[in-house]
């Protein structure tokens, strides 16, 4: 009789299991967020993308221009770690680490402070392009903070 109820339990705890994972809402497993929080996700990934071709397009003639962007291509790809960090993260079922988020950010601002330090007349137009598209990036890290 107790080896019985002893695989009655076993069983019962087997079933538990199995079911758990199907019962629980998408939205709270791993961590993975609701839809709100994916689209931002999603967005800072090709805004960070679309950021680093618009810095690549930056005339870099001038040494102090090629300097800055040198700088805010490092911090874009800091950012880009990041990001992908956090992403590993989720994706193994962990929390995303604090260290990573602070990472992407520092390199989103180091980005934008070297951005905002070219004064170069000849790359005026292309360094206002990059700097609108990295604006957005960090508008959709601040909106990936707020909803996730």
């Amino acid at each position: 009789m107790a080896r019985f109820f002893s695989l009655l339990v076993t069983l019962f705890i087997a079933a538990a299991a199995v079911a758990a994972p199907v019962a629980v809402p998408v939205e709270a497993r791993a961590g993975l967020g609701g839809i709100a929080c994916n689209v931002n996700r999603f967005k800072i990934v090709t805004t960070l993308a679309a950021t680093s071709a618009a810095v690549g397009k930056i005339p870099t003639a001038d040494s102090t221009t090629a300097s800055a962007v040198t700088t805010a291509k490092a911090g874009l790809k800091s950012a880009s770690d990041g990001i992908g960090q956090i992403a590993l993260a989720l994706v193994t079922g962990g929390a995303p680490p604090a260290a990573a988020r602070d990472q992407t950010q520092k390199g989103l601002l180091d980005a934008q402070t070297a951005l905002t330090s070219i004064n170069d007349p000849t790359a005026a137009s292309s360094t206002a392009s990059a700097m609108s598209k990295l604006a957005a990036a960090i508008q959709d890290g601040n909106n990936v903070v707020a909803d996730c």
